[in-house]
């Protein structure tokens, strides 16, 4: 059980959720709640992390590019799991999933939307289809460098505003930018994923973005992941009129971040930087949420 676990990858949960308690306190916000679709869209955005982490693990695992990986053991490459193993708990994984998003669908619009309800399956499929595809198959996104582009879609629009239409069936424009705060601190963390590792992707032939602009501007990139959801909380603090000192304490620390990640000489350097943005961003979305739920 310690071997699932640890593939399972528990660090990186608290980001996977950071975008539905954006959404849910928003909705909470505009008048609307329902704990029973808070609770099974933070069961469905679990699922989907850990099936991609699940998912990933074999994927590099069976190509051999994480036989010299830096960071955390991967589980398939080190002979600890079967790729067969790995392969069925995806499966496994990827059914629980839907089943779950299932019922939150039929719980959010019930009988009465199949338009709706349609939508949303489709999606849910989609979602599944994309933390799979990142690394397993010969046509995986993750290794053409289109990593960051799905990571930002899900981690950010898809959580945050699917999550809020859950509750209020229409779309409110100005999620946008919390959305795409919370899906540009999502894809920071991939970029130091893809930072760490990038040596070894070289060798692997998995080309990240990283891969393709060099560390030094992937260092700039990510100097622009970090800055600009600031830039777009407090334009949405601005036209909603709340609070946003409370948002920009988790700045001061990131800021802290951005310096080492600028003067990092070493791939190692990079790891846990990881940890950081992670909790940095789950730290701001529960920011968010106590600004919205008791400050207003």
């Amino acid at each position: 059980m310690k071997h699932w676990i640890e593939a399972a990858r528990l660090r990186t949960l608290p980001l996977s959720v950071s975008g539905i308690i954006v959404g849910s306190a928003y909705a909470y916000y505009q008048g609307f709640s329902d704990w029973r679709i808070v609770v099974l869209a933070l069961l469905t955005t679990l699922g989907l992390q850990v099936l991609s982490n699940y998912a990933n693990d074999y994927g590099d695992g069976v190509k051999g590019t994480d036989a010299n990986r830096i960071g955390e053991k991967r589980l398939v490459a080190a002979g600890v799991i079967t790729a067969e193993q790995m392969k069925k708990a995806v499966i496994i994984t990827a059914v629980l999933t839907f089943i779950i998003a299932l019922l939150l669908i039929y719980v959010a619009f019930g009988k009465e939307n199949f338009a709706l309800s349609l939508i949303f399956i489709l999606l849910g499929i989609g979602s599944i289809g994309a933390a799979i595809k990142y690394t397993v198959g010969k046509s995986a996104y993750g290794y053409s460098g289109f990593g960051d582009v799905f990571v930002f879609i899900f981690f950010g629009f898809v959580s945050v505003i699917g999550s809020n239409f859950l509750f209020t069936h229409f779309i409110d424009w100005k999620l946008l930018l919390p959305a795409t705060a919370i899906g540009l601190l999502s894809v920071a963390v991939l970029n130091l994923n893809n930072m760490r590792d990038i040596e070894n992707d070289k060798i692997a032939g998995k080309n990240t973005l990283v891969v393709k602009m060099g560390l030094e501007n992937a260092k700039k990139y990510h100097s622009f992941l970090v800055i600009s959801p600031f830039i777009s909380l407090l334009i949405f603090s601005i036209i909603t009129d709340i609070s946003f000192f409370q948002m920009f304490l988790v700045f001061l620390i990131l800021a802290k971040h951005l310096k080492t990640v600028k003067i990092a000489n070493r791939y190692e350097d990079f790891d846990p930087e990881l940890k950081k943005v992670a909790l940095s961003t789950f730290a701001l979305s529960i920011l968010f949420w106590l600004t919205l739920v008791f400050l207003n």
